[in-house]
């Protein structure tokens, strides 16, 4: 699985970090201070073209958040931020089919549609005002917005972006790891007697429904996010869960255990309990409703026909298409580690690895007179443990 899905994975976090080098949060967060539907699609638009990880996107969605973006708007970016980026869709193509990567923007813009109507209801803004805080210095503090037409000609700027790329394949290398081991061990150990026994099947409608119920359940106990959670929704549609139950999975990569405790933190209990049963709500009922939408259209895929393969290493357009991706990691590690003219612009987060805009970082951290950068809460209270251990690494 790995295999088929190296050069997707190449291909999508370099597009992600070319996108989040030249596009700044400052721009983004002018353009959400509403959750009327100009700003929902800016949110949506800004979210697909961003980091895919989900840990990075709570954070960003918190920061632009907390700089003045309405919430609601602010949440509408995070899931596309997880739910409709490229690297995503075409995991799925490779895996499970293209009726799973048209899926992913089907489900995606109902998910996205779902939250503008319930959102607004169920979290007010007096409720949200609470959960915003102190608010952090904006143009005073922010870079001058260089225009993207002479970043193309500076080299300073694409170092930047090969930096984003490998600080997002950094973030994300444990949930990836993860998420194809545990595909690999569910495929092979876990019986299909097994998987029939847990997903409802043979009733219809009740079936669906149930199978779309416990997709996010599962998403929630794996402890798998973002891309990392596409080889197991592989594995779990392999082994009996309707198209519905796997389009609400992959959806759920914003429920797992970790992130849910990341929004406590973030938003308080009263906002977390909303936004955990309104997530569920919502992650079910997109992919119950792409599942009727392509039972109408004639689209569902043949379980048969979409059971897992795997390429092997040889003359074929897999192999060629690895090999082309791996001169892309050569030339991103060059851009990368090669010495030059440094930017003031960007840091790294010494505990993830995570590249951070400075004007903007969700979190900092000032040891011996020098100010480190953090992409969320979660890193600058690891690095207040121990600080001496993270610089010396």
């Amino acid at each position: 699985m790995f295999f088929d899905t190296f050069w997707a994975l190449v291909f999508g976090f370099a597009l992600s970090g070319v996108i989040q080098a030249f596009v700044t949060r400052n721009q983004m967060k002018t353009l959400l201070g509403t959750h009327k539907p100009a700003a929902v699609a800016r949110a949506s638009f800004f979210g697909a073209v961003s980091s895919s990880c989900s840990y990075a996107a709570s954070a960003l969605a918190k920061s632009i958040f907390t700089k003045g973006a309405d919430f609601t708007a602010s949440m509408i970016f995070m899931f596309a931020s997880t739910n409709l980026v490229v690297e995503l869709g075409i995991v799925l193509w490779i895996l499970i089919g293209w009726q799973f990567a048209l899926a992913e923007f089907v489900g995606g813009a109902i998910m996205i549609l779902l939250l503008w109507l319930i959102l607004p209801r169920v979290i007010p803004a007096p409720l949200a005002s609470k959960a915003r805080g102190v608010r952090y210095l904006d143009m005073a503090t922010d870079v001058v917005n260089t225009p993207w037409r002479a970043k193309l000609r500076k080299r300073t700027s694409w170092k930047s972006a090969a930096g984003y790329t490998i600080g997002d394949f950094t973030m994300m290398r444990f949930e990836l790891i993860i998420g194809f081991v545990v595909a690999g061990l569910v495929s092979a150990l876990i019986p299909t007697s097994w998987w029939r026994a847990l997903f409802l099947t043979g009733h219809g409608f009740w079936s669906s429904l149930e199978n779309a119920i416990i997709g996010p359940f599962i998403a929630f106990i794996s402890f798998v996010c973002s891309v990392g959670n596409v080889p197991l929704a592989a594995a779990l549609w392999h082994g009996g869960i309707s198209f519905g139950g796997t389009i609400s999975f992959i959806f759920a990569d914003l429920l797992s255990l970790p992130l849910v405790l990341i929004y406590f933190k973030y938003y308080g209990r009263a906002i977390a309990l909303r936004l955990v049963v309104v997530f569920w709500m919502v992650m079910s009922a997109a992919g119950l409703i792409t599942e009727g939408i392509y039972r109408l259209l004639k689209l569902s895929p043949a379980r048969e026909v979409m059971a897992m393969g795997t390429s092997h290493v040889g003359l074929n357009r897999t192999t060629i298409l690895d090999a082309a991706a791996l001169l892309i990691c050569v030339l991103l590690g060059w851009l990368y580690f090669s010495k030059g003219e440094a930017s003031d612009e960007f840091a790294k987060d010494l505990v993830c690895g995570m590249q951070v805009r400075t004007a903007d970082a969700p979190a900092t951290y000032i040891y011996k007179s020098t100010t480190y950068y953090f992409c969320m809460p979660g890193c600058k209270e690891e690095f207040e443990k121990d600080p001496a251990k993270f610089i010396e690494a």
